[in-house]
């Protein structure tokens, strides 16, 4: 089994910051891409964040410049700084990794338990 563990999430003011991580363990062969969404009341879970092994990452329109994700492989962790914070940022945020669990076998995604974020004064 893999599991994905998020922490930092929290209530900050408007303008704010907070930082994310998530840390994979569990079986795991390969850890390929892995990212952020996220999901707020009503809407559907939308990509925030996604950065590849290798280091090259991807972000949503609405967090450019605000957000930075980053990879430690050696932790197989992940982490979201988030800058400039919006009461629009407002969600749950779930991080995700595709997975590799044996040679040869196929890649799977999987989902942590989510993280909630509070933008609000």
């Amino acid at each position: 089994q893999v599991q994905l563990v998020e922490s930092g999430g929290g209530l900050v003011q408007p303008g704010g910051s907070l930082r994310l991580s998530c840390v994979a363990s569990g079986s795991i062969f390969s850890l390929n891409d892995m990212g952020w969404y996220r999901q707020a009341p009503g809407k559907q879970r939308e990509l925030v964040a996604i950065i590849t092994s290798g280091g090259f990452t991807n972000y949503a329109d609405s967090v450019k410049g605000r957000f930075t994700i980053s990879r430690d492989n050696a932790k197989n962790t992940i982490s979201l700084q988030m800058n400039s914070l919006e009461p629009e940022d407002t969600a749950v945020y779930y991080c995700n990794a595709r997975v590799v669990r044996r040679w040869g076998t196929a890649e799977y995604g999987y989902w942590g338990q989510g993280t909630q974020v509070t933008v609000s004064s």
